[in-house]
């Protein structure tokens, strides 16, 4: 059995996704990612106004609350309107709202939700350790920040299926790639293309609006070296640096293009699997399946080894970063120099 990370005690409470985020006496909102955490806090909202629009809604610090606070805001209004408390940076909590809120766990209020907001660290333990271990009868909903692409394109397809509507794989491809910062960044380019278009969103929508990013360039400029049209590579290539790209995420697009070939080129079984064994999306397996299609094992050793120098180069290890980067290229569109050793003769 996994272990669990250090300092946490074993959660005997619900624990909520936050697009499934529901009231309840006491909701631990946990973890730095704070677009869900956002999300979730106003899914809960929603829901009790539903319930009841008479809802009252206030807000409090827990590192500038002093005690008393959350007693007031908690007590029964005049006419028995539900309440929703909502308690920010508890990672920063003051001592007496410490003291406070778990006397308030032994006893929480009657038609009120308290959601206590948590981004991380070790301030605070004391009371995530209580509600977790069921005081206060609450949820958690953890909010861990969304790294690996496979979940950032899990994300990104969800708002827009959210909002009737479909978006082709490659298009989720490149808008992933496009939006490699942070999450509230995708999210608002979903949303923009869901405001300003009608239909299915195809690949030439996304580019059409976001061929100016540096990294949708970046990797216009892999998908033309791996599949050895070494002209069009370079011509894109030029493009790109003349435009204002800078060579750093141009390598870095190509090494992680050349990363996932390898993590597939000699593998065997579905997608799904592989997707879950390596951290990635299925019809990203099926597409590193396809740009691996003519390389072989040594030659897709040697573009990751240039890359690497390349990568060195482009950081300041060169007087000519956008050389060394056309070299790569070509050398890439020529699957690692075998390319044309390999090719049988006509």
């Amino acid at each position: 059995m996994a272990a669990r990370p250090a300092g946490r005690t074993a959660a005997r409470i619900p624990q909520v996704p936050w697009d499934e985020a529901r009231p309840a006496p006491v909701v631990l909102v946990s973890g730095p990612e704070d677009l869900l955490a956002d999300r979730a806090t106003r899914r809960i909202r929603e829901a009790l106004a539903a319930a009841d629009p008479s809802l009252e809604v206030s807000d409090l610090d827990a590192a500038a609350a002093v005690p008393g606070d959350l007693s007031t805001l908690a007590s029964p209004s005049l006419f028995g309107e539900p309440r929703m408390i909502r308690v920010a940076g508890v990672e920063r909590l003051s001592e007496g709202f410490l003291a406070e809120t778990l006397r308030y766990l032994e006893s929480p209020a009657d038609d009120t939700t308290l959601v206590l907001r948590h981004t991380g660290g070790v301030r605070g333990k004391k009371l995530l350790d209580a509600i977790r271990g069921g005081a206060g009868g609450g949820i958690e909903i953890a909010c861990a920040e969304v790294k690996r692409d496979a979940d950032r394109s899990a994300f990104a397809s969800a708002e827009f299926r959210s909002a009737g509507r479909r978006i082709a794989p490659g298009a989720l491809r490149v808008l992933v790639s496009a939006f490699q910062g942070g999450l509230a960044e995708l999210a608002s380019a979903c949303q923009q293309l869901i405001a300003d278009t009608t239909g299915d969103i195809g690949e030439s929508t996304v580019q059409a609006y976001y061929a100016g990013r540096v990294e949708t360039d970046a990797f216009a400029v892999a998908d033309a070296a791996l599949a050895g049209r070494a002209g069009e590579a370079l011509v894109l290539l030029r493009h790109a640096i003349d435009s204002g790209a800078d060579p750093v995420p141009i390598v870095a697009a190509l090494a992680a293009k050349l990363r996932s070939m390898a993590k597939v080129l000699d593998a065997r079984g579905p997608a799904v699997k592989l997707a879950a064994e390596h951290g990635m999306a299925p019809w990203q397996v099926d597409r590193a399946r396809r740009d691996a299609q003519g390389w072989e094992a040594a030659g897709l050793g040697r573009a990751i080894v240039m890359t690497a120098e390349t990568d060195e180069k482009v950081k300041g290890g060169a007087r000519d970063p956008e050389f060394a980067v056309e070299r790569l290229v070509t050398f890439i569109a020529a699957r690692g120099a075998l390319r044309q050793a390999q090719e049988p003769r006509r």
